[in-house]
């Protein structure tokens, strides 16, 4: 009988020691101990379940989602900010803008990558939480937040962007929409090999007519030239950029007239950069400021000013009907 005692215990006593090893690793990680994956953020935000989709096609191109865990690719970077805030993502989070995330047509959501500016060597970590962007030329979407910290001025951009499988802590700071450190810069002799397999791509339409990306290595940006993307602020250079005409002069008001909606933004300064970049106007329109073109007398009219809107980056231009 004594020895049954005994053995009872032993194995009662394994069994506590077991629940603390379980308790710590749960406090340390934040998440439920048997998954090394983080757990629930206060806001709610989760890394689990990983989403990866079926098949899908837009404007004719098929997108296929899938789980490669040594994705590397270089290409082109757009990004976007408050026109998208607080809408839903392909995951179901809501998109803040200022939080460090990104959109890539074909990673599970969530991923982890890290996104490499081809002009200075500069990388940051960066979490994908939804599907874009819908543009062939285009290799992903960073958030207002990610480009920041990445120090991306232009519309569009060339990176370099590779999976990663970063520390729980890092991860973390991500969901609660928080940046982490900045890594190691990429040394040049690296650079010039992304640099020399970005140049087998098509050049977007938006950097036509901007210099080659590895043309002024000690730039801060590469593509200074090309136009801000959406709620963007213009880094002004010391020569003035000619703006096409026909978008500066809009036609006179008429009837049922049409204009170009580009955007809409919480700060004046960079709606007024904008519109300048586009030749159009700001208005108050509740607590954001309206960047529009024209009037146009036709929708045929407002059709060929959208076309150059959505050439220097602002992808998310639309014709509408002001009555």
């Amino acid at each position: 009988m004594k020895s049954i005692v005994r053995k009872t215990g032993l194995i009662a006593g394994a069994m506590l020691m077991l629940a603390g090893c379980g308790s710590f690793d749960g406090k340390r990680e934040g998440g439920p101990t048997a998954s090394p994956t983080p757990g629930t953020t206060e806001s709610g935000i989760r890394d689990t379940p990983v989403k990866i989709g079926d098949p899908y096609s837009i404007g004719g191109t098929t997108y296929t989602p899938s789980d490669i865990a040594d994705y590397d690719d270089v290409g082109y970077a757009s990004w976007y900010g408050e026109e998208l805030a607080g809408r839903p993502t392909a995951n179901g989070e809501i998109f803040d803008p200022a939080g460090v995330s990104a959109a890539h047509k074909t990673l599970p959501l969530p991923s982890y990558v890290e996104v490499t500016a081809l002009d200075t060597g500069r990388t940051i970590l960066v979490r994908v939480n939804d599907r874009g962007p819908m543009v062939g030329d285009r290799l992903i979407d960073l958030s207002r937040g990610a480009a920041e910290q990445l120090g991306l001025s232009a519309g569009v951009s060339a990176v370099r962007v590779r999976r990663t499988n970063p520390p729980l802590a890092e991860r973390a700071q991500l969901r609660a929409g928080h940046p982490v450190p900045e890594r190691i810069a990429t040394p040049d002799s690296l650079l010039s090999i992304l640099r020399t397999k970005l140049k087998t791509l098509p050049v977007p339409k938006a950097l036509a007519a901007t210099p080659p990306v590895d043309a002024q290595p000690a730039a801060p940006i590469a593509s200074g030239k090309a136009k801000p993307g959406d709620d963007r602020m213009t880094v002004e250079t010391a020569k003035p950029i000619a703006k096409p005409t026909a978008v500066t002069k809009p036609a006179p008001a008429v009837a049922g007239k049409y204009v170009v909606q580009v955007g809409a933004f919480s700060s004046e300064s960079r709606a007024n950069a904008t519109a300048k970049s586009v030749g159009g106007t700001v208005s108050k329109a509740g607590n954001l400021w309206r960047v529009r073109i024209g009037p146009f007398a036709s929708d045929a009219e407002a059709r060929g000013a959208l076309n150059t809107a959505k050439a220097k980056g602002f992808r998310d231009a639309v014709v509408q009907r002001d009555r």
